[in-house]
């Protein structure tokens, strides 16, 4: 066997899955959630927040911003130090910095010390949710166990949003918003010490090759200029001249570091991990979806709160057929099927299952019955979602060699986090504008009914937003059919060559030793 350059490898293969794995991936599962229900749960206590701490309107949107920026422009950061560190080791740290980042922003006495514990929260969560992912990667190469352990993981990366919605209301209405962070330190707590106790991670999987510092560097600024670029775009709209120049960083910065990663021998993100077919249309299509899931919370959560005058809580609660839709899809359909149909059987149907599910959103006015519209939607959106996500996340590391499975998995999380500072920006931007034509169109209205015109018009808007969210889902089912070629997964694991290059036609599952 050629020796591989940086890369601890083991002489010998062993086909002896380790027997802590499900134990493992229990811990690794309650740390993705703890993650990504992160990304909404503070959105529901962000007024009262805003008002304990005097934080002004303008300020407002960076206690969600300084969390995108970090954690958006540190993930391949995050996943390259997995491998460079050990996956066990960076997952351990991304949880305890994750706690005492939350536990400094549940203690904030002012805007700056909250910013700050967001930003840290960002950080240790770009450390944490690619180790998480790469170590579901190395430690499950059976093809039906695998099936199963994503299935779980893609549920909680798919429904962890809407969970942290109802948590959220709940900890708002019931406690205060500081909750909302010292919620975290306990999920932290309990990960850490569980994964420490029982997660063994496969040996030979690291890449200890020289850390790319221009790769970090490029990367890094390049996202964060993308991710803020969008963010900006959503308050302070696309004409202006700090929004297109962050965009045209952007791109100056990320085809530099395309053309650095190209070059240098020891690359932060090798160009096999996307230029691969299969996994850059799982990228795409993923990041086009969540596009459109992130603009729907928004969006109903005001609809359900400021239209329905539901309560925070009521409006969590109002969420859980979607979470329970996308468990059934993840488990019991893309888990299922997952070993007996290739991955864009289920992924294109999934996510036009979850278009449909919109569609019927868009029938939204402002008597609209739960039961009769929102409550299928939900449902439809769920199981699509779950569905499609399921084989995505397995998809993205599945046939990688060891040594990439980290910044393969933050590959995904980038894709995510990309795609829902998309999504809020761009289908907010879209919403405001149909709202603005809709009152200018409706002012004898207005004159005799103000309320009412403000109501109409924001459901207009949202309806209108929501009619793009169809569009993108459907292209991101047409991409999963088009690009995705894979044929199903083998029922056992077999070696990987060692290449970095996938079948086309069958998924290999790399094998690597305890």
């Amino acid at each position: 066997m050629s020796k591989t350059v940086g890369l601890d490898k083991p002489d010998h293969f062993s086909l002896a899955p380790d027997p802590s794995r499900w134990k493992a991936l229990a811990f690794i599962a309650l740390a993705q959630l703890m993650v990504v229900l992160d990304a909404t749960i503070v959105n529901i206590a962000l007024p009262s927040a805003q008002h304990a701490l005097h934080i002004s309107d303008a300020n407002k949107q960076w206690v969600i911003t300084a969390y995108a920026l970090a954690f958006g422009g540190l993930l391949l950061f995050g996943g390259r130090i997995a491998d460079l560190w050990g996956r066990k080791r960076t997952f351990v740290v991304g949880l305890l910095g994750f706690a005492a980042a939350s536990a400094l922003g549940g203690a904030a006495t002012g805007e700056a010390m909250l910013l700050g514990s967001r930003a840290l929260q960002g950080a240790f969560g770009a450390l944490l949710a690619p180790a998480a992912l790469s170590l579901l990667a190395v430690m499950f190469t059976d093809a039906k166990e695998r099936a199963k352990a994503f299935g779980i993981y893609g549920a909680i990366a798919g429904g962890g949003g809407a969970v942290g919605l109802i948590l959220g209301g709940f900890l708002t209405e019931y406690l205060n918003w500081r909750w909302t962070f010292f919620v975290n330190i306990p999920f932290a707590i309990v990960a850490a010490v569980g994964a420490y106790l029982v997660i063994r991670e496969p040996a030979g999987t690291r890449n200890r090759s020289p850390l790319d510092v221009p790769g970090v560097i490029l990367s890094t600024t390049g996202l964060v200029a993308l991710v803020y670029g969008f963010t900006r775009a959503e308050s302070a709209g696309w004409s202006d001249a700090l929004t297109i120049s962050m965009f045209i960083a952007s791109a100056v910065l990320l085809a530099t570091f395309v053309a650095v990663e190209s070059k240098v021998r020891h690359p932060l993100l090798p160009l096999r991990v996307i230029t691969n077919r299969n996994r850059g249309g799982v990228y795409l299509s993923l990041g086009l979806a969540i596009i459109a899931m992130f603009g729907l919370f928004l969006f109903l959560t005001y609809y359900l709160q400021v239209v329905q005058g539901f309560s925070p809580v009521k409006t969590g609660f109002a969420f859980l057929p979607m979470i329970a839709g996308m468990i059934t899809g993840s488990t019991q359909i893309g888990a299922r099927l997952m070993t007996r149909v290739p991955p864009r059987l289920l992924m294109g149907p999934g996510f036009l299952t979850a278009a449909v599910g919109m569609l019927l959103l868009t029938q939204l006015d402002i008597h609209t019955s739960y039961a009769g519209v929102i409550l299928p939607a939900q449902i439809l959106l769920g199981l699509g979602m779950g569905t499609a996500f399921m084989p995505a996340m397995s998809l993205a590391t599945i046939g990688v060699e060891p040594r990439d499975a980290g910044v393969a998995s933050a590959m995904v999380n980038t894709s995510q986090q990309v795609g829902g500072a998309i999504g809020t920006a761009l289908l907010n931007t879209i919403a405001a504008s149909a709202t603005t034509a809709y009152v200018t169109g409706h002012m004898a209205l207005g004159a005799t009914n103000p309320e009412l015109l403000k109501l109409q018009a924001m459901v207009h808007g949202f309806t209108a937003a929501i009619w793009w969210a169809v569009g993108i889902l459907a292209a991101a089912a047409v991409i999963a059919v088009t690009l995705i070629n894979t044929g199903r997964p083998g029922g056992s694991p077999v070696a990987g060559s060692g290449t970095g290059e996938d079948a086309e036609d069958e998924v290999r599952i790399p094998v690597v030793a305890h």
